[in-house]
Formats: structure tokens, C-alpha cells, sequence
């Protein structure tokens, strides 16, 4: 366990838990994600962590081509959460195999030999 600490270690820790966490800045009210000690939109230092719906829709995605031994394909997708923020990711279980501009994900936290990471799954429809 790395004995870091500040905002970005605390925010991997949760993950590590489980939990999917966002800032949000008790002067301007706006949400921040990646963690930082202060607000981007006002220059805040009151963050307070707090757990978002975990909603949101697909802004752009890509493939990363990759051998099949090394896992195969992976979508790599820039989420926009119904928060507001944006952040990178990839899409788990796309509807019909095919990520899309504007369709809707929700977030979840999958933890893989201790470390966790956020990623999203497919919510059924069609894109916006």
C-alpha cells in the first residue's frame, strides 16, 4: 500500500473499496472530477466528496486494437456524467457490440487484483 497521501490517494483508496467518488465545491456548487485540492471552476478549497449517480453519455469513443493474446480490442470512451464532469473510460458491455456518440452508460468500480477502476456498462436504447 503506498503511503502517499492528498486527494488522488484517497480517491484510488475508495476505489480500491469500491466506491466511485467526485468533488464537488461547496462555493460554486460544481462538480470535479479528477480530484484536486482546488475547485478549477472558482478556486475553491472546499471539496467535499460525494458519491455521483454514476450516469451519463458517451462523448467520443475509439478502439485500441490489440492482439487477441494480449486481450483483443478495447474501446476507450470519454463519458460525460450527468454531474457534469468528464472523464475516460471504457465501456464494458456495449449494446449490439458497438459503442455510440450519445448513448447512455452508468458507472461502476471494478476491482482487479486490489486496485480499483471506474468503467461503464451499456444502459439499454438506442443513442441520443
Amino acid at each position: 500500500m503506498s503511503e502517499s497521501k492528498g486527494v488522488e490517494a484517497f480517491h484510488q483508496l475508495e476505489l480500491d473499496a469500491g466506491r466511485f467518488l467526485i468533488q464537488r465545491c461547496s462555493d460554486c456548487t460544481k462538480h470535479v472530477y479528477f480530484p484536486r485540492e482546488v475547485c478549477p471552476h472558482c478556486g475553491g478549497a472546499s471539496l467535499e466528496w460525494i458519491a455521483p449517480k454514476g450516469t451519463g453519455t458517451v462523448y467520443a469513443v475509439t478502439t485500441v486494437r490489440r492482439k487477441a493474446a494480449d486481450g483483443g480490442d478495447i474501446n476507450v470512451s470519454l463519458v460525460d456524467l450527468d454531474e457534469g464532469v468528464r472523464l475516460m473510460s471504457r465501456i464494458e458491455n456495449p449494446v449490439s457490440n458497438v459503442t455510440k456518440i450519445g448513448q447512455r452508460v452508468k458507472a461502476r468500480v471494478q476491482v482487479n487484483d486490489g486496485k480499483g477502476l471506474v468503467v461503464f456498462d451499456a444502459m439499454q436504447g438506442d443513442a441520443l
